[in-house]
């Protein structure tokens, strides 16, 4: 069993504008092959949690190559509830995506072509870790959220020693372009620190919106 194939558990701290704004975990079991199960959680606290109660939760389901099979997003922010479902068919080369507000009581359906093998964010992330990459290299890694596609271009841009309440880990800084209008029209940043191990755990996340917003970073607190 390689690093990349084992259960993690993970529990970071998510940082808005040098403050806490709350927790995040992701957890990872493996099935047969490639396949898995990704669970990402997220709640807010403190200030932020006053201004914009947040509490999500996200799923995702990778078939034995690795492929995602289908996701599922519960989210509470604010005043508003959703339930996001994404299904992956892979012979029919398609993502379904069906959003239920839960307080309209409406629903919104689209179709978007994809690949043959086609990845939603997390799935993104724990086919990265598989991959091997050196500074200066460049991935490119087949993206969708059910109402876009893109070939979401991935830089390997250097090594570096960071600290998070976890200790200091040597890691691979990469930035993936998902945002300026490729998946997401927001313009932000995205940075992504792997360690720099065979386990290649994501030991520090960060996107970087426009300063009316600000830096939301999640460091790894707990790992296990």
């Amino acid at each position: 069993m390689t690093g990349q194939d084992r259960p993690i558990d993970l529990a970071y701290r998510v940082e808005w504008r040098m403050i806490n704004a709350g927790r995040a975990s992701l957890k990872w079991t493996p099935a047969e092959a490639r396949g898995g199960k990704a669970l990402v959680g997220l709640e807010s606290q403190g200030l932020v949690s006053k201004l914009l109660p947040i509490r999500n939760e996200y799923i995702t389901n990778l078939d034995e190559q690795g492929c995602t099979l289908s996701t599922l997003l519960r989210a509470s922010e604010g005043g508003r509830k959703r339930e996001t479902a994404v299904t992956f068919d892979r012979a029919a080369k398609k993502a379904a995506f069906q959003e239920r507000d839960l307080v309209k009581n409406s629903i919104i359906n689209r179709e978007t072509e994809i690949p043959s093998c086609a990845f939603d964010v997390i799935g993104a992330l724990v086919e990265l870790r598989r991959l091997k990459f050196e500074p200066g290299t460049t991935l490119h890694v087949p993206v969708s959220d059910g109402k876009k596609f893109v070939n979401a271009r991935v830089e390997v841009q250097g090594r570096e020693k960071i600290r998070t309440p976890a200790g200091e880990f040597n890691t691979v800084r990469c930035e993936a372009f998902l945002f300026d209008g490729m998946l997401y029209a927001r313009k932000a940043r995205l940075h992504i620190w792997f360690t720099d191990d065979t386990a290649k755990i994501p030991a520090q996340i960060r996107i970087a919106m426009r300063f009316y917003i600000g830096t939301v970073t999640l460091q790894l607190e707990r790992s296990r």
